[in-house]
């Protein structure tokens, strides 16, 4: 009786083992990841390539490049003031939105005149770079990779995904952020 109750025991002790994780279905894999990542540089490689193209071919105007990628243009230089925009300043501006090939896409009349505070806008990830390089009534033309438009979404209306596109933008008025 005494092995047996100790069998039991024993039995018991060694069949309460902790739970078995159960492995995943399916893994993501890092190929996938690492594909999208390299199909997007050679996206953006060869938008830059036109982009440059562009810049080279058009000798009437002195292009600047930005630190993020893009390139621009004035337009309008107002060389009378100094202030550029900071963060809590509104901004108001118009703005178009074309193809590389100058075909509209939306005119600044369709858009209308946007008045937006600098550190929250609600426009595409380009244009919200320009508030830190025009000054009030400065006019550029901007050329934006699709990385910096509307990215590999669109505008889910008539920009197509991966579309870079050029941007004409003037600045209207700059309001400071009252100090308290």
């Amino acid at each position: 009786m005494k092995y047996l109750v100790l069998s039991i025991l024993t039995i018991f002790l060694l069949g309460c083992e902790g739970p078995i994780a159960r492995k995943p279905i399916r893994t993501s894999t890092p190929k996938l990841v690492k594909s999208t990542v390299e199909r997007n540089k050679e996206l953006l490689s060869l938008e830059v390539k036109i982009i440059n193209a562009l810049v080279k071919k058009d000798t009437l105007h002195e292009y600047l490049p930005t630190a993020n990628g893009s390139w621009y243009h004035y337009e309008i230089k107002n060389d009378s003031t100094t202030y550029l925009a900071k963060n809590e300043d509104i901004v108001t501006l118009r703005y178009n939105i074309m193809s590389l090939m100058n075909d509209t896409i939306y005119s600044a009349d369709e858009i209308g005149i946007q008045k937006i505070k600098v550190d929250q806008p609600n426009l595409f990830k380009g244009l919200r770079t320009t508030f830190t390089l025009l000054k009030e009534g400065e006019k550029a033309t901007f050329l934006f990779p699709s990385s910096l438009a509307f990215g590999y979404h669109g505008d889910q209306n008539k920009i197509t995904p991966n579309t870079p596109i050029k941007s004409s933008i003037e600045i209207l008025k700059i309001e400071q952020k009252q100090s308290n």
